[in-house]
């Protein structure tokens, strides 16, 4: 249920072990790179990151390389950006990490060429789910109807040993587990209020200036706005601005640009207003974090699956999305093809909630700090108050220290577990190191290998 990207490659692992998948799609699938109404958040920025191109390249070998062909921009961390977090530039010293920065329709589309081309994978375009078949015990197929009949259409049974629900953050699946006497997942729930706008802009020179090609601003508790600038495939950029719950950035033309002034630093809203808009704004304002427990030992029937968002959705500010679900369709291929191991329903959906913890520990736990947070996991567990501490002196340190820094983004972007954080050279420099000095200023050009931070 769902073609989206954690359809897609749900479907892809599964054509490996069934005679037929089926993808069912309400949308109609666009030609080309078109955003598409299904996607809430595709007209708003999309990057993805390492764990998530290993993944994916690991599912379909050569699919980078198609990126590229593309033009998708391939951006390097921290070299190729302006970035500043906590009242801190960040050094430019040479990256570490890269990350996709082209526009979600166009890796959608890649992917969806590339998966439909299997014989055994079919679609049902333009379908929607409106319940499940079976009992308790077993799920054995799910109900569709006809988006054309409207409501009033009579739903039809599609048989199925399995179901997947990659019908992403508005699934309707608890409610129909639970009209079939099955119970319903716990859901675990962080929300910051945060909201964000987004709008392509194309500047006079294309980048943001010189040897820059994006800026970002992280929202952190003690500066509640963010916002930056990305390149898309076409070479422009696609500008983001977010704040907060009763501060929500405007979406008309002359607002969108003046709430970018908010931004700690001018870089973005001086070049704000020398590009050309090539878009309106578009306001994004769901950013919960939901993570059901499926995991858990309930009421739950064999056959069936949860993925995707529809399974953990993260704060997008994170950019996290796209590669969870790819790292999560890489465990669903794991787990079933584990030869010690049966691939019972339980044991394959623990399997894919453990592909998504590590970003759901990033987001709920900078989530959980910042002021106005509501939800049932706001408050943590105990142990997160020490850890917490840890990553505080971390965050101190990463914008300028190289060690330090080399190991948090490889963390963040999912490339590398959370203990790469505690490896004796990074607690050495954490634990009894002083920061290093960050830049005054926004950094105009990377550093060159071997580079002094400057004062």
């Amino acid at each position: 249920m769902g073609g989206s990207l954690a359809g897609l490659l749900a479907a892809h692992v599964l054509a490996g072990h069934a005679d037929r998948v089926t993808i069912v799609e309400r949308d109609r699938f666009p030609d080309g790179t078109k955003p598409r109404p299904g996607v809430a958040q595709g007209r708003h920025p999309h990057v993805l990151l390492e764990g998530g191109q290993r993944a994916l390249e690991s599912l379909l070998p050569g699919f980078l390389a198609q990126l590229r062909a593309a033009g998708a921009p391939r951006v390097g961390l921290p070299s190729d950006m302006v970035l500043r977090q906590d009242e801190r530039w960040f050094r430019r010293v040479p990256a570490t990490t890269h990350m996709y920065t082209g526009s979600r329709a166009q890796l959608e589309e890649l992917l969806r060429r590339r998966v439909l081309a299997d014989p055994v994978i079919g679609v049902l375009e333009g379908t929607e789910a409106v319940g499940l078949a079976g009992d308790a015990s077993r799920v054995r197929g799910v109900l569709l109807r006809d988006r054309s009949d409207g409501a009033r259409g009579e739903p039809r049974t599609l048989a199925a040993d399995l179901v997947v629900d990659a019908s992403g953050s508005g699934t309707r699946a608890p409610q129909w587990l639970t009209a079939i006497g099955a119970q319903a997942p716990r859901e675990e729930t962080i929300d910051t209020g945060l909201a964000y706008a987004s709008r392509v802009y194309r500047g006079k020179d294309g980048v943001l200036g010189g040897d820059t090609v994006g800026y970002y601003v992280y929202p952190t508790p003690a500066q509640v706005h963010g916002g930056g600038a990305l390149p898309l495939e076409d070479g422009t950029h696609l500008v983001i601005v977010s704040g907060l719950r009763g501060d929500e950035p405007p979406t008309d033309d002359g607002a969108f640009a003046s709430y970018a002034r908010r931004l700690p630093h001018p870089p973005l809203h001086r070049w704000l207003d020398e590009a050309e808009p090539l878009s309106p704004a578009f306001g994004y304002r769901r950013t919960a974090n939901v993570r059901r427990r499926y995991d858990l030992p309930d009421r739950r029937p064999a056959g069936f699956l949860a993925t995707g968002d529809a399974l953990c959705t993260f704060n997008p500010v994170y950019g996290q999305g796209m590669a969870v679900a790819a790292m999560s369709a890489a465990a669903l291929r794991d787990a079933l093809a584990d030869p010690r191991r049966t691939p019972t329903t339980a044991r394959v959906q623990r399997a894919l909630l453990a592909a998504s913890r590590q970003a759901w520990d990033i987001s709920a736990g900078a989530d959980r700090a910042m002021p106005g947070a509501t939800g049932t996991a706001v408050a943590g567990r105990p142990m997160d108050r020490a850890v917490g501490w840890y990553l505080g002196r971390v965050q101190e340190r990463y914008p300028s220290d190289p060690v330090v820094g080399r190991a948090f983004r490889a963390v963040l972007t999912l490339s590398a577990p959370v203990t790469a954080l505690f490896a004796p050279p990074v607690a050495r420099a954490v634990l009894f190191g002083a920061p290093l000095p960050a830049p005054a200023e926004p950094p105009a050009a990377p550093e060159e290998q071997g580079t002094a931070a400057l004062p």
